[in-house]
């Protein structure tokens, strides 16, 4: 199979955009994690974060985030074009700090959540989801 410099060329950007995409994904992810924590130290206890591990369908996938105490809790779907999906933010009167809602996601990934404690401090969890049919943009 022989291929003409042209097509050798675009096959080499292509593979190279390839590589590049995931890194700005992960760096917008991040810079939005900075934005909420405000640059914080985020710990890994405190906040709990339930999502099935295969979702049939990418379109209406339940998740719960509950983090006791905290005062707002952010959850992220990192594959998704627009990674941000909501933010929960709980009063002082609130009965329980937690949340349940259906998300559409992309494909295949991790859903991040980070909590805001009453403390100050944050808290991160995150868990991959497989999905199988469809999702948002595919």
């Amino acid at each position: 199979m022989d291929f003409t410099r042209r097509e050798t060329l675009a096959i080499g950007a292509g593979a190279a955009l390839m590589t590049v995409l995931p890194f700005r994904a992960n760096a917008a992810v991040d810079d939005l994690i900075a934005e909420f924590t405000g640059g914080a130290a985020v710990g890994d206890a405190g906040v709990e974060l339930t999502a099935p591990e295969i979702a049939e369908n990418g379109n209406t996938v339940p998740i719960e985030v509950s983090a006791p105490g905290a005062a707002a809790i952010m959850v992220l779907a990192a594959g998704n074009p627009t990674p941000p999906v909501a933010t929960f933010n709980f009063g002082t009167l609130a009965a329980q700090q937690a949340a349940s809602t259906r998300i559409r996601l992309a494909g295949t990934q991790d859903v991040i959540a980070i909590a805001q404690l009453a403390d100050g401090s944050f808290a991160r969890t995150s868990k991959t989801v497989k999905v199988t049919i469809g999702g948002c943009g595919g």
